[in-house]
């Protein structure tokens, strides 16, 4: 997918070029520039690319996707009082709190200003996708908050999986969805591409958190076990604790509140529980179950198998999947 990369990253260094404020808008550039796989408006370019060539005429709902996608960010550092996004200052680091919130906003004004570029016979499903997405994704974001808050034997594994699909899953989907109407498709087959980026958006969450615990530290691109010492409820931990003895919990709570002389303690010691009681293997298991459904949903569209072949070989390299 490297010539929809290019396409895309093309458009989006056009885009960026200082404006007038320039204090509100020079933020919003540092974070697009920051990196990024750029997942997301990268599957609305396929999306596109599946039914139509001209997948130029997906760049503003993919831009305004990533525009969305950026707010979040923003936001999400600011909730969470983070110093670093992708190993530099976050915006309110760079900047400051006022800024941040400010300079979030216009990226959320300018990602509906982009989705209505489309043309008009696609504009209300469009934006009624979009729309749906970003309160849903707003929604995944209060249950992980509330999260932080509850006890975690509280909350349960039914919970964490809602909230990936929100938090997570459902922009993936949409992304796909938009850049099929885009493209032509029919609102079945868009549903279908939906239907496939949720589930697979899903799995690919439940491979993060996997890979967060378990992963190669130069591989992964980020520090092996650090949900474990931010103390997240993700599904291994919630597993663990709906899977283990009441001797298990207890030690998983205690585990949870006690203050390590360092990180790498506390990480091999959840570790020895989860590879005791096997939740990564149930957390493999789930995700390949997710995938699997994903796959039947793209089955049933009527799509050539290269096409569909074009799609899973993206979604693979995502979740370093070998096929």
């Amino acid at each position: 997918m490297k010539h929809l990369s290019d396409i895309f990253n093309n458009a989006l260094k056009e885009n960026c070029a200082a404006k007038s404020p320039f204090n509100l808008y020079e933020p919003v550039d540092y974070l697009l520039q920051l990196g990024g796989k750029r997942v997301r408006p990268i599957l609305c370019l396929i999306g596109c690319e599946l039914f139509d060539d001209e997948v130029k005429k997906a760049i503003p709902p993919a831009m305004g996707i990533e525009y969305f996608h950026n707010f979040t960010l923003a936001h999400d550092d600011i909730m969470d009082a983070a110093p670093l996004r992708r190993g530099k200052p976050t915006m309110h680091t760079r900047y400051d709190l006022n800024t941040a919130i400010l300079s979030g906003d216009v990226m959320f004004a300018k990602a509906y200003q982009f989705m209505c570029q489309v043309e008009n016979s696609v504009l209300v499903p469009v934006l009624q996708t979009f729309n749906q997405t970003a309160i849903e994704v707003c929604e995944g974001q209060q249950y992980d908050m509330d999260f932080e808050t509850r006890d975690v034997t509280d909350v349960r594994v039914e919970d964490y999986l809602k909230m990936i699909e929100l938090k997570t899953a459902v922009l993936i989907a949409a992304s796909l969805k938009i850049g099929a109407l885009v493209g032509g498709a029919s609102p079945s087959e868009a549903q279908r591409l939906y239907e496939f980026g949720r589930l697979a958006g899903i799995a690919f969450q439940l491979q993060d958190d996997i890979l967060d615990t378990y992963g190669n530290a130069e591989n992964f691109g980020k520090q092996v076990g650090g949900d474990i010492i931010q103390n997240k409820k993700t599904y291994l931990l919630l597993e663990a604790v709906n899977m283990g003895s009441e001797k298990i919990r207890q030690k998983i709570v205690e585990n949870l509140s006690l203050q390590y002389d360092n990180n790498e303690e506390k990480v091999a010691e959840m570790k020895n529980i989860f590879n005791s009681l096997k939740v990564k293997e149930k957390a493999e298991d789930l995700m390949e179950s997710y995938y699997d459904k994903a796959c039947k949903h793209l089955d049933a569209t009527k799509l050539s198998i290269s096409k569909k072949q074009s799609l899973l070989s993206f979604i693979d390299y995502l979740m370093k999947r070998k096929r």
